[in-house]
Formats: structure tokens, C-alpha cells, sequence
């Protein structure tokens, strides 16, 4: 019989760094790290287009969501650097605030991970599903095999993008053991929306405010890029309200194209245009990118209040998201009143949780990772306490 003080389910961005700040603390732990891909951390080596996005030094309350984002804020503490702490590397940030390895290799905080917990004879399975797990505990391997612990920690991820390995079917492992789940939308995605006005804005992008209203209330807010498809909407502004449109109907999207840019000026703009010559199509020529201002005016029907309130607010009636596949993170998961601060279950004795398995899920620019980080953080430092 194989016998671990802790098996870890998940060797993604928490479930390593549950394991690595366990063995920091109790180097003779015995510890397995399982995961169903060949390669750990698979995610972790993709994330911020392949330059790691860790965090961000504008953190608020207000970046988490879910059912858990107050455990997550009291768990994270304000503490955007905690990365520093964990990585084997220099950090450095961007006029944005969000912060990376300064060689912008995503790949290389895997490889910081990896090397420390060989380092500390921690035990790494790849390639192995965990198929099943029952009080005890022990662990049904895909392998045909079973391992046993005395302590559990369901770092499995979330249902979003699959090709790394998540794709929602390691939640039945917590339902086994009593745990509620709810319901799962994919959040920071891209959205589908009417595409009438739009057609000729494909590729095209642009900075802008956007404000997403249903049954005549807003919802939520958002600033940055937004880039145009044939399908609708992208960018880090977009990914920022998906998670809030998710589960609602008729929702419309306000485009405020000038934030700034007061329409009194825009107005007046037009008009020095009309006086020089300028053909209709190109009033907002030197305003806005000349296809986006053709789709406004032509949306217009070329009256100058009509376009400088488009210009304002360009609305687009959402139709849905690309769904799990293409979605960075997952809204809903391990339902958070079962869990205790430290986040240990109410219900099984030794059971913890960590990351995007549970019912938090935060902004676009770091905020997810850090809460991958700062659970992983606390379970394994609450574990080395107690062995």
C-alpha cells in the first residue's frame, strides 16, 4: 500500500504551489502532486499569451466574483506580490499594472515551480487521472492502481479549455465527498453579438469604455481594448464583462468610443469638416479608425447629433460567448459556504480546496492567477501546521 501525508489532485498553478509551500515548511512531508496531463503546469506555461501574467499591483475587492470572492480577498490580503515570494525569479510590471517574469517566459515560473519541488523530493505523477476519491482517503488511479493519504487537496481546475486538461470532470470528485456545485458559465471569453453594424470592423482595435445594461440596469464596467470580429467582440475589456453577462438574457453592450472626448467637441469637429468639404463618410476622419467611423455615420444615417451619440454609445445586443473552449477562466465551482477560511471542508475532515475549482473567478489581468497562488499559499501552510 503507497501511503502520502498529502495528495494533491491537480498539478496546475495552485495545486504546485499548495505542494511548494508545504514542502518549504515540512521538507520531510511525504507528498504526491497528480495530474492528468503529461505536463504539469500546462496552463501556468500558456498564461498572458505565453508571457505569464502572475498578478497585478491595481488589486481591489472588486476584481474577484462568485460566491467565494470575499474568502478570496481575506485570503489574498491586498497582497498583489505574493509571487515574488513564490517564484525563483525577478518580477517586473507594466504600464498597466500587471506584473511578469521580466524575461516574459510564462514557461519559466513552471520551470521555477518544477525545480524546487524535485528539489524537496516531492513526488510528481503526470499522466494519471484521478478517477475517484472516498473518504479514508483513497485514490483511484486511471492507471489501474490506488494510493492512499491522510489529507486531500482538490486543486483540479475549473471547466474552461479543455486542451489543458480541464474540462469540468474532476468536479464529481468533490460531489463524491458531499459538495455542492454551482452552476458553471465561462467567464473572460469572447461574445457573440448582432453583427449589423459591425461587418466591416473585422481585425479592427480599439480603446474604449464599455458598459453592459440588462432589463434597463447596468451590470458592469469596463475600459481597455475591444477588437472587432465576424463574430462580435474580443479583447481584455470584453473579457472583463463576460463573466457578469454569463448567465443573463438580452443583455446589450454600450460602446463609448471617445471616453475622454467631450461630444461638444466631436460636434464642433464635424462641423469644421462639413465646412472644408469633407465627404460625409470621413466626418470622423482623424477621430476615430476611418472604418469605425464609416460604420458609425452609416449607422447614423449621417445627422451629426445622431453621430456624435454614437460615437458615445454604440450598442450591440449580445447573443451569447464562445463557451468553455475559448473561455480563460470558469464562474462557479466548489460551492464556498462548505468550506471553512482556510479553506478546509465543513463536511470531510482533511479535505481541502485551491484556485479555479472553486466559486471565484476574477477580472482579466492577473487577478486569477493570483488567486490560484495565494489559496495554494494557504492550504499548504495551514496543512504544514498541522503534520
Amino acid at each position: 500500500m503507497i501511503k502520502y501525508d498529502v495528495a494533491i489532485v491537480g498539478g496546475g498553478a495552485s495545486g504546485l504551489t499548495c505542494a511548494l509551500a508545504l514542502k518549504r515548511l515540512k521538507s520531510g512531508a511525504k507528498v504526491c502532486v497528480i495530474d492528468a496531463c503529461e505536463r504539469f503546469g500546462k496552463k501556468l506555461a500558456a498564461t498572458g499569451n505565453g508571457q505569464g501574467n502572475v498578478s497585478n499591483i491595481n488589486l481591489t475587492a472588486k476584481n474577484y466574483h462568485g460566491g467565494g470572492a470575499e474568502l478570496a480577498n481575506a485570503i489574498i490580503g491586498g497582497n498583489y506580490n505574493l509571487p515574488a515570494s513564490i517564484f525563483n525569479c525577478i518580477l517586473t510590471c507594466d504600464e498597466e499594472g500587471r506584473i511578469y517574469p521580466a524575461g516574459r517566459q510564462a514557461s519559466a515560473l513552471t520551470d521555477s515551480l518544477l525545480s524546487e519541488l524535485n528539489a524537496l523530493n516531492a513526488e510528481l505523477i503526470a499522466g494519471t487521472k484521478v478517477t475517484r476519491v472516498s473518504k479514508g482517503f483513497k485514490l483511484a488511479l486511471s492507471n489501474g492502481k490506488e494510493i492512499y493519504a491522510d489529507r486531500v487537496v482538490l486543486a483540479c481546475g475549473g471547466k474552461a479549455q479543455k486542451q489543458f486538461g480541464t474540462d469540468g470532470t474532476a468536479y464529481s470528485l468533490a460531489e463524491s465527498l458531499g459538495h455542492k456545485i454551482t452552476t458553471l458559465y465561462p467567464s473572460l471569453v469572447q461574445l457573440k453579438t448582432d453583427t449589423t453594424f459591425i461587418k466591416t470592423l473585422k481585425g479592427i482595435r480599439v480603446g474604449c469604455t464599455l458598459r453592459a445594461e440588462c432589463d434597463g440596469r447596468t451590470i458592469g464596467e469596463s475600459k481597455g481594448d475591444l477588437i472587432f470580429t465576424d463574430y462580435g467582440i474580443s479583447g481584455n475589456a470584453v473579457f472583463s464583462l463576460s463573466s457578469v453577462v454569463a448567465d443573463k438574457r438580452g443583455v446589450i453592450v454600450h460602446i463609448e468610443f471617445l471616453p475622454g472626448v467631450a461630444e461638444e467637441r466631436i460636434a464642433e469637429d464635424i462641423k469644421n469638416k462639413q465646412r472644408l468639404g469633407y465627404p460625409e463618410s470621413e466626418l470622423l476622419s482623424g477621430t476615430l479608425h476611418n472604418q469605425i467611423g464609416r460604420a458609425i455615420i452609416k449607422r447614423a444615417h449621417g445627422n451629426i447629433e445622431d453621430i456624435v451619440r454614437t460615437v458615445k454609445d454604440f450598442t450591440l445586443p449580445v447573443t451569447g460567448s464562445l463557451g468553455f473552449d475559448y473561455a480563460q477562466t470558469t464562474r462557479g465551482g466548489v460551492d464556498c459556504s462548505q468550506i471553512t477560511k482556510n479553506l478546509e471542508s465543513k463536511i470531510c475532515k482533511d479535505l481541502y480546496f485551491t484556485g479555479e475549482y472553486l466559486d471565484v473567478d476574477g477580472d482579466c489581468g492577473g487577478y486569477n492567477l493570483l488567486w490560484a497562488f495565494a489559496s495554494g499559499v494557504r492550504v499548504g501552510q495551514k496543512i504544514a501546521e498541522e503534520l
